[in-house]
């Protein structure tokens, strides 16, 4: 049975990942390793909770000691880190939390995985490390990293360790870099769930600037299954772009949720622009689609209404 120690397993996409392994493989063993932060739920794993092939421990990325006895333990093969600091705003606010959890989070595991010879280490990172795009092009793998916020900085350093810990140590790791994602379980912070549950009770829907920024949505399903990939027949020491080609301006998707509650565009509220708004973000996702042989199968309007019944579902 092969064991994979998940970190940050209770957020978004981690506990959708989770879900998505203990669903697909009968023979995996999975540790769930999160501190339970305001982002962690453990209602997001409650489904495998009683699985006797799932473990949770509490626990911070940067408690080596914890790190390694659970390796050890538990035999793991591979680390899978998902474990992060991630809302922008709370970064221009408060950078320190998103350095200790992002950078010396990731050395930590780093560490552990050199020194327990971890058999592949896969880091769970985002499109905005290369920074923003004006109308045309795309971001490739090979892109320079310009980040623009201190929460995107932070997952560029992480990238960078992880490179040097494969070029240096011969560490087996892959980057995976993902769009925008949607689906169930992610923080009321984000945008979608919170455009959704302000829809609902017709309060008013606040959005940056003029509304026109934009981002490439990819659902969380399609994400897992790429990583998915990626773990079990990824290249050591590549990066992959994941995304779905799901452009959308924050206006398009505020609408689309307008119009599927049945709310007035009156709502609609536009503020100040984030600091350092990023304008555009787009990747190409050939190289996992031609190598791993990698395809999105979630509907995009389809996948969205369900994501926003879901929302409102759990809000009663």
């Amino acid at each position: 049975m092969k064991a994979f120690l998940v970190t940050g397993g209770a957020g978004f996409i981690g506990s959708n990942f989770i879900r998505y392994m203990m669903d697909k493989y009968s023979s995996y063993e999975i540790i769930n390793l999160d501190l339970l932060t305001y982002a962690g739920n453990l209602k997001n794993v409650e489904e495998v909770a009683d699985l006797s092939r799932y473990h949770f421990v509490q626990g911070s990325i940067n408690d080596r000691e914890l790190v390694t006895n659970l390796v050890k333990q538990y035999k793991v093969d591979a680390i899978i880190n998902f474990a992060a600091e991630s809302h922008v705003d709370r970064s221009i606010e408060a950078a320190y939390p998103f350095v200790e959890t992002n950078v010396n989070g990731t050395l930590s595991l780093l560490e552990v995985a050199k020194k327990c010879q971890i058999n592949r280490f896969v880091q769970i990172s985002t499109d905005e490390v290369y920074g923003s795009l004006g109308l045309e092009g795309y971001f490739f793998e090979h892109s320079p990293l310009n980040p623009s916020s201190p929460y995107s900085a932070s997952k560029a350093s992480a990238d960078l360790l992880v490179q040097s810990y494969h070029k240096t140590y011969g560490l087996d790791t892959i980057i995976t870099r993902c769009s925008n994602n949607y689906g169930p379980y992610q923080h009321s912070e984000k945008l979608l769930p919170s455009i959704i549950l302000k829809a609902f009770q017709n309060e008013k829907l606040p959005i940056y600037g003029e509304g026109q920024n934009v981002r490439d949505w990819l659902h969380v399903f399609d994400h897992c299954s790429a990583i998915d990939l990626a773990l079990h027949s990824g290249k050591s020491g590549e990066i992959y772009n994941i995304g779905a080609y799901h452009e959308r301006t924050n206006n398009e998707m505020v609408d689309f949720i307008i119009g599927a509650l049945d709310r007035e565009e009156s709502l609609k509220e536009f503020i100040p622009d984030r600091l350092g708004h990023d304008f555009r973000y787009a990747i190409d996702s050939s190289k996992i689609r031609r190598e791993l042989k990698w395809q999105p199968k979630m509907d995009f309007d389809k996948s969205l209404i369900e994501t926003i019944d879901w929302y409102i579902t759990e809000q009663q």
